[in-house]
């Protein structure tokens, strides 16, 4: 049994394995420009953040109904289930979805097909959060969350990712002030390819409640003091970060002079059919790569369930932290 956590950075979409890629392709009738799933997978061996995107994008054409998107939800949550998850909070893209003619009410139900009875099927709890693409235009976000309404019963927060460089907080301050008079959570993807002072611009415009990636911080001592003094929680990605090259080897990574800061980080998988790994083979990475011990990785999970939105139940959260202490390490 691993290590209970919650996973806090996971986008659906890019939980898309080849087979699923291909079985999905055949079922609507799309034809994809690779041979066998062999050299689809071969395709996911990209070295940089735009040429993931590019193959991100182009691989959503399979993805058609309801039952697609059920289909997609529930092969990540019997993953996440086999790698100790039992929270997840999962993000999804509306707009590349929207702009392929798929409605706002397929993508969303045909997740909550699959999420609403997570509990139940896979031991996993969940929440929904929308994620706005930050290289389309502040207005697109808007129109997205005016289709999203009739929907907000089934999601918690939003989010904002995407190619970030050139694309600062600011650019949405109105769509995150309308989303925020709606009680929605909100998180974004800041110090990723974009710099420290991306992270603070968007606690102070936005008004983040979490940082998605953030692992810029470090380069700012002001920043690391006031995101350890106000708590404010840092998802990262480590096998992502290394694939995507914000770091060139994970040995590199930051995230143990992130932790011997005070910082609150949790580790993640992102998009883990392209990244090499679901979430815990993040924590065994890190835990081979960067040599961190059983209560650093303890710290890890803890630190998931403390910064997730599990706000409305928090005998959950307690009952979770305690499987988390409870947890004995194998040799």
């Amino acid at each position: 049994m691993s290590l209970p956590k919650a996973e806090l950075h996971l986008h659906i979409e890019g939980t898309l394995e080849p087979e699923l890629a291909f079985a999905l392709a055949a079922r609507n009738g799309v034809s994809l420009p690779y041979a066998d799933t062999e050299e689809l997978r071969k395709a996911y061996l990209f070295d940089d953040l735009q040429s993931f995107l590019n193959l991100y994008y182009e691989l959503m054409a399979v993805l058609r109904t309801e039952q697609d998107f059920e289909d997609l939800a529930n092969a990540y949550l019997a993953r996440a289930a086999a790698q100790g998850v039992r929270h997840a909070e999962i993000f999804f893209d509306p707009q590349a979805h929207l702009a392929r003619g798929v409605d706002m009410g397929t993508v969303v139900e045909g997740l909550w097909r699959a999420l609403g009875e997570s509990q139940a099927a896979h031991g996993i709890s969940t929440r929904l959060i929308m994620c706005f693409l930050r290289d389309q235009s502040a207005e697109s976000a808007m129109e997205t969350l005016e289709a999203a309404k009739p929907y907000l019963h089934r999601i918690i927060g939003i989010g904002l990712d995407s190619a970030e460089v050139g694309h600062p907080p600011v650019k949405f301050r109105e769509v995150y002030e309308a989303a925020a008079a709606l009680g929605l959570r909100r998180v974004a993807h800041a110090g990723e390819e974009g710099p420290p002072a991306y992270i603070t611009e968007a606690l102070d415009v936005l008004g983040v409640e979490r940082v998605d990636h953030g692992l810029r911080c470090m380069e700012d001592p002001e920043l690391v003091a006031r995101l350890v003094r106000e708590r404010v929680p840092l998802t990262l990605c480590p096998l992502s970060n290394v694939r995507l090259r914000a770091v060139d080897v994970l040995a590199d990574h930051p995230l143990p002079a992130m932790l011997e800061a005070g910082l609150l980080c949790t580790v993640n998988s992102d998009d883990p059919a392209y990244f090499g790994g679901y979430v815990d083979d993040n924590f065994g990475a890190v835990r081979e790569a960067l040599g961190l011990g059983e209560e650093r990785l303890r710290e890890l999970a803890r630190n998931s369930f403390l910064a997730s939105f599990l706000d409305d139940d928090e005998e959950l959260r307690a009952r979770y932290l305690a499987e988390v202490e409870a947890y004995e390490f194998g040799g």
